[in-house]
């Protein structure tokens, strides 16, 4: 199969309390395999959420990538997924660089040019780079985004990085994007993401559709991930197209 060779993104990538912590993870799996330099906050509600519906355990004060990614330090997943195999192959550190990732294969399906970076900032590390506009960026994703957060960033009630984070892609006329999972929607859920909407964001729900006949979880899992490197711009084949 031939791969695409993506553009290299200076992303935002934040996790927070909602269910569906399985769609944030794929996600940063495959934008670090397409190559995408990635800020990367976990809040402590997502905390929660990855050790309860994904069995990882997170550590916010002493964060390692192989926290997210630990099938792949040994067996088939980590030959599939090129994901880094020990704590040395990509550690991140408050604010600090971390070089990783080798190319991807067919369980990604985009190309990197470069090793990618990810740098971990705390969620209440409010001093973070990307609490300022001035750390040129190209795209936030809150993936799942919480209801919480999203009333949060439509208010202006700034309390973590996350939200600060988000104000901040607004403000510069950045894209953000947020994918909310929940239902059934409230009234002020649904006015929450008309004011999003309105703001300057992307509302991309996770939503799977089945048209691409998915046969397992990681199939459906893929669609969502799938439309949201589509609004960032990163080429992907993990999804059969329409047509």
């Amino acid at each position: 199969m031939v791969h695409s060779t993506v553009m290299r993104r200076n992303l935002v990538i934040a996790m927070t309390g909602a269910s569906g912590a399985i769609y944030g993870v794929r996600l940063l799996e495959v934008l670090l395999a397409a190559g995408c330099d990635i800020y990367l906050s976990i809040s402590a509600a997502a905390q929660t959420v990855l050790q309860h519906e994904l069995d990882l355990k997170v550590d916010l004060e002493r964060f390692d990538i192989s926290q997210l990614f630990p099938a792949r330090a040994e067996g088939q997943a980590a030959a599939k997924a090129h994901i880094p195999t020990t704590a040395t192959d990509v550690r991140a550190q408050s604010g600090e660089p971390s070089d990783g990732l080798a190319q991807a294969d067919q369980s990604t399906h985009v190309r990197a040019e470069k090793p990618a970076q990810l740098r971990y900032c705390h969620y209440l590390d409010l001093a973070a780079p990307i609490a300022s506009g001035s750390l040129l960026t190209d795209a936030m994703v809150i993936c799942p985004c919480s209801c919480g957060t999203l009333g949060a960033i439509v208010h202006g009630a700034s309390v973590n990085l996350i939200h600060r984070a988000a104000e901040v892609h607004l403000k510069e006329r950045r894209r953000l994007i947020l994918v909310p999972r929940e239902t059934p929607l409230s009234l002020i859920h649904l006015e929450n993401m008309h004011r999003a909407a309105a703001a300057g964001a992307t509302v991309l729900p996770a939503m799977p559709g089945f048209y691409h006949r998915p046969k397992t979880v990681e199939d459906l899992v893929d669609f969502v991930v799938s439309r949201i490197c589509d609004q960032l711009g990163v080429a992907n084949e993990l999804i059969g197209r329409w047509g």
